[in-house]
């Protein structure tokens, strides 16, 4: 007999923890340094568009077919076909967070120091050049703070999806949401700010290019969780009763607003630090934790801002991680038959196994690279750039040929009006791939100096 599957008590529930899996260091830090190499606001049309249509096609799929079967990735595939493509898009979907939140809490653990020494006030200390690669390559320092974010993700998992993710999404994201507005506004008030926020919002058609739209779809897949297992994980938590199109939708408009946040949050106070200087906002990764620091330290409120905005930072990639280690979780505990707790405590032995691989790979592993890559670049290029889009893909076919469209959209009108079906279905059908493909071949022809992104 099968046990009872765990499940949200409603749509707040589910959409605070959808929402909450999307929102996360993606949407933070990613989305601005793009925006701003890519175009700014004619980058933010782009990813606003396709995030409607594109990314709306994705996440319906993955909930409804989560919700339909009652089953994590791999037993969601099974469940709609026995054939072998089905059976390697199931376990892909479900080894892409397994891969992912190792190192994921490798850089979670990074923004623990980070928040800590700025309530400690080292405001000054970690805006120098040389305080990031300092810290990262401290191999027993960057471990005892990954460990600490490993340890608060399985803390939450351990207390199951009502009373641990529910609950905790519940309680983080209307924060989350609220100090985001308030560094926004804050950020806004710095002189200069306003070139920053017109470069952001304005689009400008002499700045759009090929990769603006690769770069934009990229991220949008990136943010949203789509290929994670995620959404068919949560999906399966859903009750029947509850609207799909209107979670999803909603699932959609906080992620945007955070990204936009976000946005309004860096752009404009680098800009302002910079004064104009583009080039400081495309620091890429460096952004948060080098370029931000600088910012932070030349501000007469700048123990307060940090504060604020890596509290705000911990928040998302807490989310995120959580999310990530329940998709793992789900998956052992269907096809292994584990317990949850058994489970927990398995995905934890994976997590410090891969994660300290990645946290030591820029102290004592620095020697060790894998196609030129440090470990944590490695499985983020591995997952991101290949696994996901395939993942993808295999979900897209799945929903073509085995669930088929008319049996997908019956389950969604049983509770839903489905306004954008036309939209749905001319994405799934005639866009969706492609576009996977233009990410996969992007991706990989960038790794391998091809193309330059």
């Amino acid at each position: 007999m099968d046990k009872k599957r765990s499940s949200f008590s409603g749509r707040i529930g589910f959409v605070l923890a959808a929402a909450g899996s999307a929102v996360g260091l993606g949407n933070i830090w990613r989305f601005p340094y793009l925006a701003a190499k890519y175009g700014g606001g004619m980058f933010l049309l782009v990813y606003l568009i396709l995030v409607a249509t594109f990314g709306y096609t994705m996440i319906m799929s993955e909930t409804t077919i989560g919700r339909m079967s009652k089953k994590s990735p791999v037993g969601a595939f099974r469940f709609f076909s026995n054939a072998k493509w089905s059976k390697f898009g199931g376990w892909i979907n479900a080894i892409v967070p397994m891969l992912i939140v190792p190192y994921y809490s490798v850089i979670g653990g990074w923004v623990c120091k980070y928040l800590f020494e700025y309530i400690k006030g080292n405001v000054q200390g970690v805006a120098t050049d040389t305080y990031f690669s300092s810290f990262i390559s401290n191999g027993s320092s960057v471990e005892l703070w990954f460990l600490l974010f490993m340890g608060l993700t399985i803390f939450v998992i351990l207390m199951g999806v009502e009373n641990g993710i529910e609950k905790v999404s519940k309680m983080m994201m209307p924060i989350l949401i609220v100090l985001a507005f308030i560094i926004a506004g804050y950020s806004l008030t710095r002189p200069g700010a306003m070139m920053g926020v017109k470069y952001f919002l304005v689009p400008d058609f002499k700045n759009f290019s090929w990769m603006t739209v690769v770069t934009a779809l990229g991220q949008m897949f990136y943010s949203l969780s789509v290929a994670m297992g995620i959404l068919i994980t949560f999906g399966s938590y859903m009750k029947k009763e509850i609207d799909i199109e209107k979670s999803t939708s909603q699932v959609e408009i906080f992620d945007t607003l955070i990204a936009i946040l976000a946005g309004l949050m860096i752009i404009p106070a680098v800009f302002a630090f910079s004064n104009g200087d583009q080039s400081a906002l495309q620091a890429g990764p460096s952004l948060m934790f080098i370029t931000l620091p600088k910012v932070f330290a030349s501000m007469g409120f700048g123990q307060g801002a940090g504060i604020l905005f890596f509290l705000l930072v911990l928040l998302a990639a807490l989310t995120s991680s959580i999310a990530l280690a329940e998709s793992a979780v789900s998956t052992i505990e269907d096809e292994l038959s584990f317990s949850r707790t058994k489970s927990s405590l398995l995905v934890a032995g994976i997590m410090v196994l891969l994660g300290s691989l990645s946290s030591l790979g820029f102290g004592p592993l620095s020697s060790v690279t894998l196609l030129g890559m440090d470990f944590l670049d490695f499985f983020d290029f591995i997952t991101n750039s290949i696994m996901m889009p395939i993942g993808a893909i295999c979900t897209c076919v799945l929903v073509l040929k085995a669930v088929t469209i008319p049996r997908l959209t019956k389950e969604i009108k049983s509770t839903s009006a489905f306004k954008r079906e036309k939209i749905y279905v001319f994405v799934l059908k005639y866009l969706a791939i492609p576009f996977i493909l233009v990410i996969l071949f992007s991706s990989v022809f960038n790794v391998l100096g091809i193309i330059s992104m």
